[in-house]
C-alpha cells in the first residue's frame, strides 16, 4: 500500500500567491458554456421516390443541403436557445425529379457566461452550432437510412464561413436599401 494520500496520483501543483494575483488582474474571466439540453424541434422526411415507385436503375442522386441558424435569449439569466435548420433535397440527375426531402430543426439550450456582449452574436451562431452539428448529422443519417436510402452523412459545416456570408449578405442588403431613392412625400 502507498503512503501517498492521493492514491498514487501526483500531488497537485499550487501556484504561488503572487502568481495567482497577477494572473487574475490581467485576464478576462474564463468563458463558461454548458449545454443544458438539445432536442428536435421539427423533423420532416418526404420519400417522394417511394411514392412514385421509382426504380434504382435510373436514379442518380444529386444532393443539396441548405443550413440556416437562429438564436434567441431565454428568460433565464445567461441562457440562450440556438436552432440549426437543415433542408436536404435529393434530386435525380437524369430527370431532375425529387427523390427525397429532409427538413430538420435541431435546437440546443446553452448556459453561457463571461462572453462580452459584442462577441455574443458570433459565439451563438458559430460555436453553439458546432456543438449541435454531430447530433443533427446523426439524425439525418438515421432518417435517410430508415427511409430506404443509404445513410446520408453530411459533410462538416463551416459555421464561421456561414456567419461571414450572412454578414456580407446583410451589409449588401443595407447598402442596396440605402442607395435606392424613395419617393418624396407630398
Amino acid at each position: 500500500m502507498s503512503d501517498n494520500p492521493n492514491n498514487g496520483a501526483a500531488p497537485e501543483a499550487k501556484p504561488e500567491p503572487a502568481q495567482t494575483g497577477q494572473a487574475q488582474q490581467g485576464q478576462q474571466p474564463q468563458v463558461k458554456m454548458r449545454v443544458i439540453t438539445q432536442y428536435v424541434k421539427d423533423l420532416s422526411f418526404e420519400n417522394i421516390a417511394a411514392q412514385k415507385a421509382l426504380s434504382g436503375a435510373n436514379v442518380q442522386p444529386d444532393i443539396k443541403v441548405q443550413v440556416s441558424l437562429d438564436a434567441r435569449k431565454r428568460d433565464t439569466e445567461n441562457q440562450y436557445e440556438v436552432t440549426t435548420k437543415y433542408k436536404v433535397e435529393s434530386r435525380n440527375k437524369a430527370d431532375d425529379g425529387v427523390l427525397f426531402v429532409v427538413e430538420l430543426d435541431y435546437a440546443g439550450v446553452f448556459h453561457i457566461e463571461n462572453v462580452p456582449n459584442e462577441q455574443m452574436h458570433p459565439f451563438l451562431l458559430i460555436e453553439c452550432p458546432r456543438i449541435l452539428f454531430p447530433f443533427a448529422r446523426r439524425i439525418i443519417s438515421d432518417v435517410t437510412r430508415d427511409g430506404g436510402y443509404p445513410p446520408l452523412n453530411l459533410d462538416n459545416v463551416d459555421f464561421l464561413a456561414l456567419y461571414r456570408q450572412e454578414l456580407q449578405r446583410q451589409a449588401a442588403q443595407r447598402a442596396q436599401a440605402g442607395g435606392e431613392e424613395t419617393p418624396a412625400a407630398n
